[in-house]
């Protein structure tokens, strides 16, 4: 009886083991940096985008204004500029002018007639908002015409602390004094003087 053999080239075991490999878990800080990672490239890639954007919203607003700015004619415009300067410079003038008229109105309407002005002058404080000081000589018909005349300033609003002095008797028999007073300079400020004149009209 013959033997049947079966040979094999196939080895039945590996020629090699295997080793197996354990599986590291993955770390917290590599995790982080992953999302790190991908949240920055994210980023960079919107702000690519939006800087994108941007540009064409810039171009196509320079062009809108372009388009704007040849409907109107140039010449007009530099006009237009021209008279913007000059108002704002007048309006800034006129806010510092000093108009003296409603002094002499208001002596006008309160000086008695038994004086008269022989010299008058004004100058300003140097702050901003200091009080204009008037200064005027005179005459009287004696004595009793100054205290009258004292009394009815002493009344007046716009005079502030007006003071009769250096009285004397001139040749004539007349009385001669100094007058000086401080007016406020809102009183005298000429924009309020030309709104006043407008809204007595």
């Amino acid at each position: 009886m013959e033997q049947n053999f079966q040979t094999s080239f196939i080895p039945k075991k590996p020629m090699v083991e295997e080793r197996s490999v354990p599986s590291r878990p993955v770390g917290l800080l590599t995790t982080i940096s992953v999302f790190i990672f991908f949240t920055v490239i994210l980023a960079s890639g919107g702000l690519y985008f939006y800087k994108g954007v941007l540009e064409k919203n810039i171009a196509k607003m320079q062009n809108d204004l372009e388009l704007a700015r040849n409907r109107f004619e140039p010449s007009k415009i530099t006009q237009l500029q021209t008279l913007d300067k000059r108002l704002r410079a007048s309006s800034l003038v006129l806010s510092k002018h000093i108009a003296v008229s409603p002094i002499f109105k208001a002596l006008q309407d309160t000086t008695m007639k038994t004086l008269r002005y022989t010299k008058f002058s004004y100058e300003f404080g140097s702050e901003k908002n200091s009080k204009v000081l008037v200064k005027m000589s005179g005459q009287a018909i004696g004595y009793r015409s100054i205290a009258l005349q004292s009394d009815i300033f002493a009344k007046n609003k716009y005079f502030i602390d007006p003071v009769f002095s250096n009285l004397s008797l001139d040749d004539k028999g007349s009385v001669l004094f100094d007058l000086e007073f401080s007016v406020d300079p809102s009183f005298v400020d000429y924009k309020q003087t030309l709104l006043t004149a407008e809204a007595g009209s």
